[in-house]
């Protein structure tokens, strides 16, 4: 069981104090309604920055969206906790260290939002904020027996668990983050828990701001519940997220709490369980796990007849059932571990079935050749779609790599021309330039024909670069602000 050591040195005296229902109320009320203004403005103001585009695959919203939802969250947590603080006299001061560091984790998401900062500088910037909150000694030091005595000191342990809590947390929040109300929604019930938490463990500060992050959240869904009219964005996912993991180490350091942060592990089962079939499938297929796609959870849930509000619907039920189970544990002073880690189990597995991961587990070893082949066809493609990206620099003018180009797409079973039995797909060049290529209609899945495409783009993007051109005989879609010039559209 994890035990943290909480290690801070308060700028000030604090001395616990009981917080009144009525108060308890107002800093849920009034995160709720500044947040609820906040994101009224931004959709109101509206705005050419933070848009989300919609691209036909993943993204099917009928127009742009903003994704700055988690500006007036941040805004509404932020003065709930300086009212606590100088007003409620909740003792502000000892959460310094994780205020700054939510700050700053909610900057790299936010400035992301306005302008793609790579999967990687995200990673650093996510890193680099975790390793600041362990410095300032906000770490988790020990592993405690949750059955009875004894505990072991983690030692030089300590930092790359603390860094795995820290920063795996957020990434988790921001990858179901997929679905109108999905991670909003997550994020209000595991901050509900939170807030029990911190009211079972007799402190009234997590209590407060696990509240106020609750009713902000609450704000945010009114206008994020299907259909959406704002997103969450990288920033608020990854506040919430690090909030979560942040917070849950300040009520883990008393030991009536010693099971703090294995509830949360629980209540998180839902998006835990899709991050573990997303990385399963991208390995297994060979692909980056950091390559979006969609085939999560409330993905499948909607191919089996699930509507929007239904799968939301059922992934917050489930969500609320493994909150009120990791309750149990710290109930019954981990005596129901065992239990729940089996229901656990039976869980996964009986999702993995319904949800078509697995079709048959009897058949499990053919379901995985048949992966296997896709793969090394897919393998196939990304070698072509390197040639063809090296032969632009290779060809001396645009005709050779026009004939190179085409002679490349017939290998890989593509054409630039309607076939009878082919089916046009649009891959989405920068400046909102649409290209066509036709694919034979056969019974492989819509995704895996996108992850073959999506090889092309480089090649495509140099070409236009160095001869403003685009592959003759296509047809290519442009946009007022990025035009091409006439002769790349002729056949």
């Amino acid at each position: 069981m994890l035990e943290p050591a909480i290690q801070y040195t308060p700028m000030g005296p604090f001395v616990p104090r009981s917080v009144s229902m009525t108060e308890m109320l107002c800093y849920f009320a009034g995160a709720l309604v500044v947040s609820a203004l906040g994101v009224w403005w931004i959709i109101w103001r509206g705005g050419r920055i933070g848009l989300d585009e919609p691209d036909t695959r993943r993204k099917m919203h009928a127009k742009p969206i903003p994704r700055l939802g988690g500006a007036p969250i941040f805004l509404a947590v932020g003065l709930a906790c300086l009212v606590a603080g100088y007003i409620g006299g909740l003792g502000w001061t000892r959460w310094l260290p994780v205020a700054i560091c939510n700050a700053l984790i909610f900057s790299v998401g936010f400035v992301d939002d306005l302008k793609p900062l790579g999967a990687r500088v995200k990673l650093v910037g996510q890193i680099g904020t975790a390793l600041i909150l362990y410095s300032l000694g906000v770490s988790i030091d020990i592993l405690s027996n949750p059955f009875g005595e004894g505990a072991v000191n983690l030692g030089w342990w300590s930092l790359p668990l603390t860094l795995l809590w820290l920063v795996s947390i957020p990434n988790i929040v921001n990858l179901i983050d997929g679905m109108d109300g999905l991670a909003g929604g997550f994020g209000l019930f595991l901050c509900l828990t939170l807030a029990f938490l911190g009211y079972y463990s007799g402190q009234p500060d997590v209590l407060v701001v696990s509240l106020a992050m609750a009713g902000a959240l609450g704000g945010f869904l009114i206008f994020n519940l299907p259909p959406a009219k704002i997103f969450l964005g990288d920033g608020g996912a990854y506040f919430i997220g690090f909030f979560i993991a942040s917070v849950s180490l300040f009520t883990s350091n008393k030991g009536s709490i010693i099971g703090a942060l294995l509830v949360i592990i629980v209540a998180l089962g839902v998006p835990i369980l899709d991050t573990f079939f997303a990385i399963m499938r991208r390995a297994v297929r060979g692909v980056s796990i950091f390559n979006a796609d969609a085939e999560h959870i409330h993905h499948r849930l909607i191919l089996l007849g699930y509507t929007k509000g239904g799968a939301l619907a059922t992934m917050y039920a489930v969500c609320v059932v493994l909150s009120l189970v990791g309750m149990s544990i710290l109930m019954t002073k981990g005596m129901a571990l065992p239990i729940v880690g089996a229901f656990l189990f039976l869980l996964a597995l009986g999702a993995a079935k319904y949800l078509g991961y697995v079709r048959s587990w009897s058949n499990f070893r053919a379901q995985f050749v048949r992966t296997m082949e896709r793969r090394r066809q897919r393998e196939f493609f990304r070698a072509y779609g390197r040639v063809l990206d090296f032969e632009v620099e290779r060809c001396d003018d645009f005709q050779s790599f026009d004939t190179l180009f085409k002679h490349g797409l017939k290998r890989m079973g593509l054409s630039l021309h309607a076939r009878a039995d082919s089916v046009p797909e649009l891959l989405s060049l920068s400046g909102g330039t649409k290209f066509t290529v036709h694919r034979t209609d056969d019974h492989t899945d819509l995704n895996e024909w996108h992850l073959r495409l999506d090889v092309l783009l480089p090649a495509l993007e140099r070409c236009r670069e160095k001869w403003q051109l685009l592959p003759s005989g296509a047809e290519v879609i442009t946009t007022p602000e990025a035009p091409l010039p006439p002769t790349a559209l002729t056949a």
